[in-house]
């Protein structure tokens, strides 16, 4: 009996896969190859900081002198190459990590540049974004509590697209007062039309910027791209960088949580803005199990390999079926999201169904689209996951908005990716 059969597919689905699987053999290799200095890395951070099992003791009340606590701090300063790092449940999402570390970056009339575009629609609303009215237009009201209520203003650019002097010029002087930090988005978001940046593509930029601007804060949004190449964005030149603990460096264990690894003045006052000033990281108790954390740290550079391959493999299958992918196979990747590009809403819900057909959770439900917190438009979400919205797990996501695309990212192993390829072109066979 082969694999196929346990789900009534085709003999072609089959094929089609091993055939996409003999393209993408060479960036398989070199994926295995980042996984394994990824790994030695990792290893060699816990033997130098002599984790014991008494690190993964739970802590009650303020959490007050938590061991744990603090190890994990280090091994994620040492892993990131950073000079402190905040490693903590209480941060509950990517975005609320951010935001916290643009309170504790930025003070009262000072200005935030943006230089990768308009941020995806969490973030947006979060710096003080406008909303939009049902036409499409801008409205004047903005989601309260944002940092334009703290005083604190942003501007957006695509520094990529700078090619003239006029904009040259333009840029140069957005870096100056009031400018204080400078916000980098690694990941695409819900931008189909902006790649994934490199780990060279941020030193690039952190040159240009340092240039006209020596010392402002150079912040890096790390969401998606842990562990996908050797190097990280602090070694690239960056201040600080910020991500979630249920994408990459969860490792498909970490219940929740956020992380921010960086200089030692930068990572104290994040600190004080997550907790109070004076307070700082020396509370925060840590009821969660910690040898999750521990644990999922360990496992992050092979899963993150794992949902590598297989969005290359997802990549090579679908641009034999005629359909345009970005990056395409044999191009380099700065995070582990495959994104798709489809014709019409159909066709989105239909692969998003795929995806939660073959998930180990709510296997058997029918994603629909749906308001979701922070998010302008309905979104259509397929995550049949052992963690709530994780998408270190093997997950697709979209806006209802054209151009339609959509999102598919995670895997806590190849062999599952491989499964919902196969359901993808199912759907896609049916259709």
């Amino acid at each position: 009996m082969e694999w196929w059969q346990f789900f009534s597919l085709k003999p072609e689905i089959n094929r089609l896969i091993l055939e996409a699987e003999k393209e993408v053999k060479a960036q398989h290799e070199a994926i295995e190859a980042i996984s394994l200095f990824n790994q030695a890395k990792v290893l060699s951070a816990f033997q130098q900081e002599k984790i014991t099992d008494d690190c993964f003791h739970s802590s009650e009340g303020y959490g007050y002198h938590d061991r744990g606590r603090e190890k994990l701090d280090a091994l994620f300063a040492r892993i990131f190459q950073g000079e402190d790092a905040l490693v903590r449940p209480h941060l509950v999402s990517g975005t609320h990590t951010l935001f916290t570390c643009l309170k504790g970056l930025l003070s009262p009339g000072e200005r935030l540049l943006i230089v990768t575009g308009r941020p995806y629609d969490t973030l947006w609303r979060a710096i003080g974004g406008k909303k939009f009215a049902e036409d499409g237009q801008e409205s004047s009201s903005i989601w309260e509590g944002n940092l334009k209520d703290w005083g604190i203003a942003f501007h957006c650019v695509n520094m990529q697209e700078v090619e003239d002097a006029k904009d040259e010029k333009k840029l140069k002087e957005l870096l100056q007062k009031p400018t204080s930090a400078v916000l980098i988005q690694r990941s695409r978001g819900y931008n189909p039309f902006r790649p994934s940046l490199t780990v060279k593509d941020i030193e690039n930029m952190v040159n240009k910027i340092r240039f006209y601007n020596s010392d402002i804060i150079i912040f890096i949004d790390n969401c998606y791209g842990e562990f996908v190449e050797k190097d990280e964005p602090l070694e690239a030149g960056a201040d600080l960088i910020a991500g979630s603990l249920i994408k990459n460096p969860g490792g498909g264990l970490a219940p929740t949580g956020g992380y921010v690894v960086g200089k030692k003045k930068y990572i104290n006052r994040v600190s004080s803005a997550m907790t109070a000033p004076g307070l700082g990281k020396e509370l925060g108790a840590f009821v969660y199990n910690k040898r999750l954390f521990y644990q999922g740290l360990f496992m992050a550079p092979h899963l993150t390999g794992e949902a590598l391959k297989g969005a290359v493999t997802l990549a090579a299958t679908l641009e034999r079926a005629g359909y345009g992918v970005d990056p395409r196979p044999g191009e380099k990747r700065g995070d582990i999201v495959q994104m798709i590009r489809l014709k019409k809403r159909e066709e989105l819900q239909n692969f998003c169904r795929a995806v939660q057909e073959f998930s180990p959770i709510n296997s058997h439900f029918v994603p629909i689209e749906g308001e979701t917190p922070g998010y302008q438009d309905p979104i259509f979400m397929a995550a049949g996951t052992f963690v709530q919205g994780s998408s270190s797990e093997l997950s697709a996501d979209a806006p209802l908005r054209e151009p339609y695309a959509l999102y598919v990212q995670g895997g806590l192993s190849y062999q599952h990716f491989i499964l919902g390829i196969g359901s993808i072109l199912k759907a896609i066979l049916a259709e």
